[in-house]
């Protein structure tokens, strides 16, 4: 089987969660101190809070610039759900922008929906593409808008020699399929010292002061024994994004000759979380028939996201809303395996089973 996604951790990961479990000090200690300052310098902003997952990062990020009840969030239908979830959790409402070809956000399209009510712009850097945050950061100056980065998917992106995480608020995800993982973790990233010092305080039950209680807070830590990996992973993630986009170009090498399928943009800040094809209709068979056919050969692929935001059960409200980019998409959007792990003979066959496809 070549998996979808497999995480690379290796002796260093091991030894390291080792030593905290002999050191006694297992959360909020002396790791993930030191996981906070490596990733802040990687990113290259003067703040990382660590938190216990990206989706608490996204909500105490959220919470910690004051949006809140009757509040309107700009953010795109197509991406993990989270990213509307915690604009519902601090009681704002998600206003949807239709995606492009890049599968991020249509910037062409925010100032048409922003109203009185509009507080901040959510781009999503999807699959590890960044969003086009020249657009997006000119429109928040113009409106004074907050902008926070969902980076959850893009560890290391760059736009226009600039890491995503560092034109605002910046938010990430350390699970497992990750570019980089913590087992389960989030950072939050910013150039604001009295932000910062907030969204320590909100991740701590409102507590600076051990028993002393600002407000109420939430339990969003995280742990020492997911920094110490953290911390290993992140002196790999250059090499294993080195890798990611060496296998991203052989495979749009091949693939763009075959007809009916379209390959992923290549961008040079591009770390591709995710390789994304789309099926279109002039392909022998459909999405999800290709999808039957790579699985039963034993090569992983998987759907993002088969369902927009807009149109799942849980967000009734939006059923009237049409996106049609987004729509489309998400009938023909099927991810091929372009982790590091994968080896040429890996990559000559995801190859070779999907030009036999008759």
């Amino acid at each position: 089987m070549i998996p979808i996604a497999k995480p690379l951790l290796g002796e260093e990961e091991k030894r390291a969660v080792l030593d905290v479990l002999d050191s006694g000090m297992l959360a909020q200690g002396k790791k993930v101190a030191e996981f906070e300052q490596a990733f802040a310098k990687f990113i290259g902003v003067q703040h990382a809070i660590a938190t216990s997952n990206g989706t608490t990062a996204l909500h105490a990020a959220l919470l910690a610039h004051d949006i809140g009840e009757g509040d309107e969030v700009i953010t795109t239908p197509f991406s993990f759900v989270a990213t509307a979830n915690v604009i519902r959790l601090v009681g704002a409402i998600p206003v949807f922008v239709d995606i492009d070809d890049t599968f991020n956000i249509n910037a062409d399209l925010i100032e048409a929906v922003i109203t009185p009510r509009t507080k901040a712009i959510m781009p999503v850097h999807l699959f590890g593409l960044p969003a086009p945050m020249d657009k997006i950061m000119a429109i928040a100056t113009q409106h004074q808008l907050l902008v926070i980065e969902d980076a959850c998917q893009a560890h290391g992106a760059e736009f226009q020699g600039k890491k995503v995480g560092s034109f605002s608020t910046g938010c990430f995800s350390f699970y497992p399929t990750k570019n980089m993982t913590t087992g389960e973790g989030g950072m939050i990233t910013t150039n604001d010292n009295v932000l910062a010092a907030k969204i320590r305080k909100i991740i701590n039950h409102g507590s600076e002061k051990r028993y002393y209680h600002d407000f109420i807070g939430h339990n969003f830590r995280l742990t020492d024994i997911a920094a110490a990996i953290g911390i290993e992973q992140l002196k790999k993630l250059p090499a294993f994004t080195q890798l990611r986009q060496e296998n991203a170009r052989y495979l749009s090498s091949q693939i763009s000759a075959i007809a009916g399928l379209k390959t992923p943009v290549m961008d040079a800040g591009h770390v591709f979380h995710q390789y994304t094809i789309l099926v279109t209709p002039q392909f022998p068979v459909g999405r999800d028939q290709l999808l039957q056919h790579l699985t039963q050969r034993g090569i992983g692929t998987a759907v993002f996201y088969p369902l927009p935001i807009h149109q799942q059960k849980a967000y009734p409200e939006f059923h009237h809303q049409h996106f049609p980019v987004t729509e489309t998409v998400a009938q023909q959007v099927l991810s091929l395996p372009v982790h590091p792990q994968l080896t040429a003979s890996d990559l000559a066959t995801i190859i070779e089973v999907i030009s036999h496809v008759r």
